[in-house]
């Protein structure tokens, strides 16, 4: 099935859900939004170390299975879930084996090439999965879109950008595409030097000007990588190369895609940047679900402004697009090497743009060697990882 066309559940059945990343920002929001046990029935809710979160979350949502992925949480979980008749189970074994469970719609959110298996294990089930982690598609495309292919699924993009692509395109003729273009906020740094950036501290960094995410996905926005993530994620999502996916800077976020058709015509989305929206419009999907988001008042807005991104001062995501030209196991490459280098600036290791200089640097010495399996995936993975973590610990030596 790939990017949807498929018809929707049978009216008056609760849609089963699993939620993989449940404890996560993105993850969180989707709990939320599940709150109504008449329109969806819990399968499965997998969370990373936050015991008491999953549980709580687990309760209140009446899931049938609880797994936490760090084996230290599941002591607290299964006690505060004993005789709740909600299973508990922990590590990565349980976790592969949540996202197996049977459910009509799953959420793929477990951030980084960690959440690469589960999102597989689920994909390879043949039913919907809307897809939170950029990085899965960035690290393992060819993988990733042949199990799509082969299992029958549908890929339901989350991400507030690739969704708006996803809702502009309607249904309308893929040959009828000039372009499509991603738009970006600019992160807290858009105005600023590369001297004044040189002396960023992470607190300044993680306060983005609009949006409110995760530390590592707020770094990424604020370096542009995102943004060039996103692209290359665009093009496997929707088979465009990457001339034809263009991104645009937009202060205002409320334009979150635009689709440019060879008749001249442009279809956009629009909406309050919250993330609950495009969650929403996956979970409902075919249809539409009420959500409690912010109101667009564009009357109110006054303006809309849009730049060309600086790659000069943001080489991020210049280097996410010369990755994607190369291909093969250079997005794998890049997306671990940026992971590696990110968490070193927030544990103060490394500056602000010493980031995009350390992904440069692995990108220069690993190439961009074969990646067709999930085995040699996670092992060019391991390999950027490890470079760029000594790196990194030589900068800060």
């Amino acid at each position: 099935m790939g990017i949807a066309e498929t018809s929707g559940r049978g009216a008056g059945k609760p849609r089963t859900v699993t939620v993989l990343g449940s404890t996560g920002s993105v993850g969180s929001q989707t709990a939320q939004l599940l709150a109504d046990r008449d329109a969806f029935r819990v399968r499965a809710l997998v969370g990373g170390r936050n015991a008491n979160l999953l549980e709580a979350q687990a309760r209140a949502l009446g899931a049938e299975l609880a797994a936490i992925n760090d084996p230290a949480g599941y002591p607290e979980l299964s006690e505060a879930l004993a005789g709740s008749g909600i299973e508990a189970a922990c590590g990565p074994e349980a976790v592969l084996a949540a996202a197996a469970l049977p459910a009509e719609w799953t959420m793929a959110a477990i951030s980084g090439a960690a959440g690469l298996p589960a999102t597989l294990a689920a994909i390879r089930r043949g039913q919907a999965v809307a897809l939170a982690n950029k990085e899965a598609l960035v690290c393992a495309g060819e993988v990733m879109m042949r199990a799509v292919r082969e299992s029958g699924a549908t890929l339901l993009p989350v991400d507030s950008e690739h969704n708006a692509i996803f809702q502009s395109l309607g249904g309308g003729n893929h040959a009828s595409i000039e372009k499509i273009a991603l738009t970006a906020s600019g992160g807290p740094f858009r105005n600023s030097s590369a001297e004044e950036m040189a002396r960023v501290e992470p607190e300044a960094a993680l306060r983005h000007p609009v949006w409110s995410m995760g530390a590592k996905i707020t770094i990424d926005s604020a370096t542009l990588m995102n943004k060039g993530l996103e692209v290359i994620e665009a093009s496997r999502l929707f088979e465009l190369e990457e001339s034809r996916i263009e991104v645009l800077v937009h202060p205002q976020s409320v334009v979150h895609g635009l689709v440019y058709y060879r008749d001249g015509s442009v279809l956009a989305q629009l909406g309050s940047p919250d993330m609950r929206v495009p969650i929403a419009h996956t979970l409902a999907w075919p249809e539409r679900m009420a959500t409690s988001a912010p109101r667009l008042d564009l009357a109110r807005l006054g303006q809309l402004e849009f730049y060309a991104p600086d790659d000069e001062r943001f080489p991020a995501l210049r280097l996410a697009r010369e990755a994607l030209r190369a291909g093969k196991g250079a997005p794998t490459i890049l997306s671990a090497a940026n992971e590696v280098a990110v968490d070193a600036f927030l544990k103060r290791r490394i500056g602000f743009l010493d980031i995009a200089a350390t992904v440069a640097r692995v990108l220069d010495i690993l190439g961009s060697p074969p990646a067709h399996t999930l085995e040699a995936v996670l092992a060019l993975d391991r390999a950027a990882r490890q470079l760029a973590e000594r790196m990194t610990a030589a900068r800060a030596a």
